[in-house]
């Protein structure tokens, strides 16, 4: 096969993905965006664009030091990375796409777009967890995104406020514009334009949340994953600008630079350097990289948008694991969420205790599951595992094609319900509704460390 896609920016190649029958198209340029500007889709490219390689990963806090040497981190580099090779860069803006091999334009395949998490501040769309979905075999197309992060891409400062109208979120931006490249263009590959759902895990379900309660992503998406971060609580509230210009401030002064065009010509390991000291002693550095109140993505708190019903009126699934981040709060905030809804919506509590070592269902765990990529991982898995990441693939593929993640075959997944109180739990033991069991909601030393992973 030849591989060749004729999309409205014009024609790319691509080439054999992981699994027969699975063509993949890598490294596909979204958007253009100087330092600190807000990105601007691409509509076209000259000749047949390659897309036989993955693109750049925005710059983040593991770009400017060896991963094996840094025993806080360790975890999640022998995981999802070690073996791996990543190319880093401010020019990031890049997407990949997972489709059928025989996908052609007038199929409208559903659509699922993922977007990763790392605290805002790490990731990318092509580590080993997510080299490949399964979902093209089941008939759903796939697609990962890069946005960028950290001071790249959520730094909020008055002269860049005074430059464009608004400052921060320029990482949530990035996602929306690639959301929009593929709303555009999805077509030619196959796809329903009309049947995206979007999905993300830790930041990326917070950015899912927030783009289902933002004005400027109506029509974008019919349908949301949300796992291990979105929900309703009302202490991950956004903060203005305002409340961080003085951090961003100290950053500036302490690269030495007296302008915005000094402060963008710094080097990015320079800048990275001095924001992570600058956390150290600077209020507001704990949260100087997380979404902000800018008034037009982002327009208000979560929970007072859900309260008024001025969020998206879609079907959503939602869930946790047992050894979570902070496990009782993740757990009932995406429970809460989908038991608000008017329309069906899914919750789910995964206590698989992964094979290999004794951290049990961690935090991003369940991400081998859903992608269906556990021959990726290190981890000596079981029968068991595949069975179970067949019935959670199953279950996704089945709500982004109808809405409803029940299927012939399947157990029956009953809608969130606040008089129940009762979710669907995967790992240990048959799939059942059930409640969450609560000694299994302990909070993990693993996980604490692994904040911004």
């Amino acid at each position: 096969m030849d591989y060749i896609v004729n999309t409205p920016c014009g024609p790319l190649k691509g080439c054999e993905g992981r699994l027969p029958g699975v063509a993949a198209y890598k490294g596909i340029r979204y958007a253009t965006a100087g330092r600190w500007e807000y990105p601007k889709q691409v509509t076209g490219w000259d000749g047949i664009y390659d897309a036989t390689r993955y693109g750049n990963c925005s710059y983040q806090p593991r770009s400017f030091y060896d991963e094996e040497e840094n025993l806080k981190k360790i975890f999640y580099y022998y995981e999802f990375r070690k073996g791996e090779t990543y190319t880093y860069s401010e020019d990031c803006l890049f997407l990949n796409v997972w489709t059928p091999s025989d996908a052609r334009e007038g199929d409208k395949l559903p659509v699922l777009v993922y977007i990763h998490g790392g605290g805002f501040t790490g990731g990318c769309g092509h580590e080993k967890h997510f080299d490949g979905p399964v979902w093209p075999t089941k008939g759903v197309i796939a697609v990962t995104l890069n946005y960028r992060l950290g001071p790249m891409g959520f730094i909020c400062l008055p002269e860049l406020r005074d430059e464009a109208g608004f400052t921060g979120n320029y990482g949530l931006y990035d996602q929306m514009t690639a959301i929009k490249w593929v709303k555009d263009n999805i077509a030619a590959f196959g796809g329903d334009p009309e049947a995206i759902t979007i999905m993300g895990q830790s930041a990326g379900a917070m950015s899912v949340q927030q783009h289902c309660l933002s004005p400027m992503t109506d029509g974008l998406f019919s349908k949301a994953v949300m796992s291990s971060g979105g929900g309703v609580n009302k202490m991950m509230a956004p903060q203005p600008p305002e409340k961080i210009y003085d951090f961003w401030k100290a950053v500036m002064d302490r690269c030495g630079c007296t302008n915005l065009e000094q402060f963008r010509a710094v080097e990015p390991a320079k800048l990275f350097e001095v924001w992570q000291e600058t956390k150290k002693d600077v209020k507001g550095g704990a949260q100087s990289c997380s979404p902000v109140l800018d008034g037009r993505f982002v327009v208000g708190a979560g929970a007072d948008l859900l309260a008024a019903g001025k969020h998206k009126q879609i079907p959503y699934m939602c869930g946790s694991t047992s050894e979570d981040i902070m496990p009782p709060i993740i757990y009932s905030m995406g429970r809460s969420w989908c038991e608000a809804q008017d329309k069906p919506s899914f919750a789910w509590f995964f206590d698989r205790q992964l094979p290999g070592d004794g951290n049990g269902a961690w935090h991003s765990s369940d991400l081998w599951y859903w992608f269906g990529t556990l021959d990726n991982g290190w981890r000596p898995w079981e029968e068991k595992d595949y069975r179970i990441s067949g019935l959670m693939v199953d279950y996704l593929m089945n709500f982004v094609k109808t809405g409803n993640p029940n299927g012939e075959g399947l157990p029956q997944w009953k809608r969130a319900c606040p008089k129940c109180k009762k979710v669907m739990r995967i790992g240990e033991g048959e799939p059942r509704m059930g409640k969450a069991s609560m000694a299994k909601l302990t909070y993990t030393l693993l996980t604490n460390k692994a904040v911004g992973e």
